[in-house]
């Protein structure tokens, strides 16, 4: 098994949970915290497929293909052999799900994000615990395979022609939403102009930088409302007050975020799902 190196000098701890492992249909969950940035593996390729999620925060994955974030909704899906390294936040929960089989919907997908519905969500939850029942996990497998499909990922869409200057900017960014850094202070660290940096940005994501930035930020609060008060997710992705991460917020879904919390914990799908929708037009 590879193990997983803090960011920094934090312990990382990682809990096992295991059914039917050594055959086919088993299913090895991995659930891992830590107070600081974990990185997953830098080039590392694995024995069994995988599959990364994180309920409380976005996830940066690097693959031959570029950068991928993953956001609410969303897993990190990686078939074996294939390299790759996953990057996550401080305080933030990671679960790491091996698989031997690919799930059906997934076959042709080697490498990229891929929708997990809300009851594979739960379901992954429910048998990270020292409480399950053994006996319901070959049913839970199943079901959470059968809760994942491909989803085209924004970083993924990305144009032709494009330096690499503006994919550099972003997986900087992925890892840290909140980063203050300008425009022309990012070019001056790259050594191209600010004309370059914001053809590229329009190249590879077509949006300009400011505008991508905002889709990652409001991205990642999605997630950190579940858990966090607002003005605390407002300082966490960058804004200098909440009431300027009101209006963004507004002005994107068409509600406050103190809603659209509400609505996530009231369990309302059909709302959630429309404000990532909305994210990912």
């Amino acid at each position: 098994m590879t193990v997983v190196a803090p960011l920094a000098a934090d312990p990382v701890s990682c809990e096992e949970f295991g059914y039917g492992l050594g055959r086919p249909d088993g299913i090895l969950v991995l659930r891992y915290r830590s107070a600081a940035r974990m990185a997953f593996g830098e080039n590392r390729q694995d024995f069994l497929h995988q599959l990364y999620w994180s309920p409380d925060g976005v996830l940066s994955a690097r693959h031959d293909r570029g950068a991928t974030l993953i956001g609410p909704g969303e897993a990190f899906w990686v078939q074996r052999a294939v390299t790759h390294e996953v990057h996550a936040a401080d305080r933030q929960t990671v679960y790491r799900i091996c698989l031997r089989e690919v799930p059906a919907a997934l076959d042709g997908l080697q490498v990229g994000a891929a929708r997990i519905d809300v009851e594979a969500a739960e379901l992954v939850l429910a048998i990270a615990d020292r409480e399950y029942d053994e006996r319901g996990a070959s049913e839970a497998r199943r079901r959470i395979m059968a809760g994942l499909d491909p989803r085209p990922h924004p970083a993924d869409d990305r144009q032709p022609g494009g330096s690499g200057v503006a994919v550099t900017v972003a997986t900087a960014l992925a890892n840290d939403p909140g980063d203050p850094t300008r425009l022309d202070e990012w070019a001056e660290r790259l050594h191209v102009s600010v004309k370059t940096l914001q053809r590229d940005f329009a190249r590879e994501f077509g949006m300009s930088y400011s505008q991508w930035r905002t889709s990652l930020r409001l991205r990642v609060s999605l997630t950190l409302l579940q858990t966090r008060p607002v003005g605390e997710v407002a300082r966490r992705i960058g804004y200098a007050s909440p009431s300027a991460f009101i209006s963004a917020f507004v002005r994107e879904y068409g509600c406050t975020p103190g809603r659209a919390a509400s609505m996530i914990h009231a369990g309302d799908d059909a709302a959630a799902s429309l404000l990532l929708s909305r994210l990912h037009r």
